[in-house]
């Protein structure tokens, strides 16, 4: 019986593994970073052991430090979460030579499913449909050229190793392989050790269907049912929802995913993933040996603990149930909110989070979030950037859609921006509402330059709402029992200024007036009355027009305030609104001349040296940060007179990476 346990993770999955061991008795050790060295799951733990520095790389990579923490922690078990070491087999390896128990599948397995060229292969031969492509051994460019012809585009470039996105490139032309395989290549190395890669068949219209399957060591395996993944960017999912077992291609899908696992003596949790044409034909994608991080939506419709059969399975039991036993009811919906902006490619973003409620009160039920951030903390660039969950079950879709979209409006989060006004356009979206999402469709709206994916100005009744807080929460002076006081405020939003005035009239805020709006059109000049506005802690509550008897509107917003900077929620849409200086510094960025990095990470590729001539548009590096590549262009034809900063290199948002002559 496990009796100590350690969590080879953090944030989320370790806070939830945490629960689950701590709930069946099981003492628990946590690992962290210097970076997380005061997060939640360091003190929900019974003990931790730091293991390096903040990089990824020198700690929760580390599988000789952690499985020393393991030993210096006494643990006779390690859980390895999701990410990190825990599709690694050389890990699951170490532990069983340590005498430490995995709670995961067996090595064997892992290197069976990790190289995906292998897996085809073993897939093939057990009679599941696999994706017509290229697995061999000659990665040679003339080759891949070769096979590209053969399969025919649109296609797929994908990284053997690892998964969650990276290393994959989508090729339409066959002038653009060369420059796709340099990319997944580079981009597979840097996060799995590996450049090895494959060919696929873009299916395209289609949609991703995944089945969790779970397997003992007795020579029991069944299925818990399936989930939609389709509602994905660049190949990372961002919606997962339950999907029915039982009739047609799913029912099919779930024998194939049990005969997978059997193949390669699965023991544990693990999902095989499949892609749906639009057709209804389906085909295996890869299988993933760990928990998922969608799990919850399995167990929200079957009511199982997924962490303890983990648990149960690794200490030798039987599956807790037979197939004929899993009950499925109702339906169940997973967002990611992740720390992003959506209106800038989803680039990820830092910050400390302010603001950010995540309990679940007992008047909402039927949901669930899981998180492993707190108000106060910062997300950092070191890791990926989720934040939470957020799971809601009903008894139908429409249902599961309702509680999980209240879940999303309530639960503002300030600070760094996140992508929670994108979640819900996209659950309130006629595709999704039809159940029509295809893996595509993201991707068709970032290239179709989407309204929802459009940088949205704030209107008048918001700017105005903003600039009351900021008149009504002043210290003294403006107020007055008697006669008429006007208090000018000026805002900055997304770069565009609002110079407006607060008229105060016999001690209350009587109407906000847009004098100028640079920037956005249609408000200069706008008075909006207010009426009744009062602050009640984080809310600002106020009637916008003639009053509430007279037709006017109630507003009502959250507010997080810091000096003279407001973020300001209103309906699911959080706007940051902040003093002059801001703008200024925002202009100053924008200075042509300088070549600055938008987001903070490791500074992989530096292409410009002093000396050398670039063409406006050029790029000249490229920033590497949770997950994702971002490429620094010059904003201007010149010559480069100074690099501040060399490959490698950790860099800040912000900072100058190239100086340019535009003149010269």
């Amino acid at each position: 019986m496990i009796q100590t346990l350690l969590i080879a993770n953090r944030g989320e999955i370790a806070c939830r593994i945490i629960r689950t061991a701590r709930r069946m008795g099981i003492a628990t050790v946590a690992v962290h970073s210097d970076a997380d060295a005061g997060a939640p799951h360091v003190r929900m733990a019974d003990r931790a052991v730091r293991i390096g520095p903040a990089e990824a790389a020198r700690s929760y990579l580390d599988a000789g430090t952690i499985l020393a923490a393991a030993r210096l922690a006494g643990a006779d078990a390690v859980h390895p979460g999701y990410g990190f070491l825990s599709e690694n087999a050389d890990f699951a390896q170490g532990c069983r030579d340590a005498g430490l128990v995995f709670v995961g599948p067996p090595p064997e397995a892992i290197r069976a499913m990790a190289d995906k060229a292998r897996a085809r292969v073993l897939m093939a031969r057990a009679g599941v449909p696999v994706v017509p492509g290229y697995d061999g051994e000659d990665q040679s460019a003339d080759r891949f050229a070769a096979e590209a012809d053969r399969i025919g585009f649109p296609l797929l470039v994908k990284a053997s190793a690892g998964g969650g996105g990276r290393g994959m490139r989508r090729v339409r032309r066959a002038d653009d392989l060369a420059s796709a395989v340099e990319s997944a290549r580079r981009e597979a190395e840097n996060a799995f050790g590996s450049g090895g890669l494959i060919l696929e068949r873009l299916v395209e219209a289609a949609r991703h269907v995944e089945v969790q399957v779970f397997a003992d060591g007795r020579g029991n395996c069944i299925h818990l049912g399936a989930r939609d993944c389709s509602a994905q960017r660049r190949h990372q999912k961002i919606v997962e929802e339950s999907s029915p077992i039982g009739a047609g291609v799913t029912d099919a899908m779930a024998r194939d995913a049990v005969a997978c696992a059997k193949a390669v003596d699965y023991v544990g949790a693990g999902t095989v993933e499949f892609i749906v044409g639009a057709e209804g034909g389906y085909h295996f994608l890869e299988m993933n040996t760990r928990l998922q991080v969608e799990h919850p939506v399995t167990e929200m419709v079957t009511g199982l603990d997924l962490v303890e059969w983990q648990l149960r399975v690794a200490q030798g039991e039987a599956l807790p149930l037979r197939q004929e036993e899993v009950v499925f009811a109702g339906h169940a919906i997973e967002a990611r909110l992740y720390a992003e902006d959506p209106q800038a490619g989803f680039r990820p973003q830092t910050g400390t989070v302010r603001g950010w409620r995540p309990q679940v009160g007992a008047d909402e039920p039927g949901l669930r979030i899981d998180t492993g951030v707190e108000d106060g903390q910062a997300v950092t660039p070191f890791y990926d950037p989720m934040i939470a969950k957020l799971i809601a079950h009903g008894r139908a879709r429409d249902e599961a859609i309702r509680r999980l979209v209240r879940a999303l409006e309530t639960r503002p989060l300030f600070g760094p921006k996140t992508n929670r006004g994108f979640l819900l356009g996209l659950l309130a979206s006629p595709e999704f509402r039809a159940g029509a999402v295809t893996t595509d469709l993201i991707d068709r709206w970032i290239a179709d330059d989407a309204p929802l994916l459009r940088a949205a100005l704030p209107s008048r009744e918001t700017v105005a709402l903003a600039a009351a807080w900021l008149a009504l929460s002043a210290p003294g002076g403006w107020f007055r029992s008697t006669g008429v006081a006007d208090c000018s405020v000026t805002l900055d939003c997304d770069g565009c200024r609002f110079e407006t005035t607060a008229r105060i009239e016999r001690g209350r805020l009587a109407s906000v007036r847009i004098v100028t709006a640079d920037g956005v059109g249609g408000i200069e000049g706008v008075d909006v009355a207010i009426v009744e506005a009062r602050i009640e802690g984080a809310r600002l509550q106020a009637v916008l027009g003639a009053g509430a008897a007279d037709g006017g509107a109630l507003a009502v917003a959250t507010v997080h305030a810091e000096g003279r900077d407001v973020w300001l929620d209103r309906d699911g849409r959080t706007w940051r609104f902040s003093e002059p200086d801001r703008l200024a510094a925002r202009e100053a960025a924008a200075d042509p001349s300088l070549v600055r990095t938008p987001v903070t990470g490791v500074l992989r590729a530096l292409s410009a040296a002093a000396g050398d001539r670039v063409e406006a548009g050029q790029t000249v590096g490229m920033v590497e940060a949770m997950k994702m590549e971002t490429m620094l262009a010059a904003a201007a034809t010149g010559t480069v007179t100074a690099v501040r900063a060399r490959a490698g290199d950790q860099v800040r948002a912000g900072d100058v990476i190239v100086e340019l002559d535009p003149a010269g």
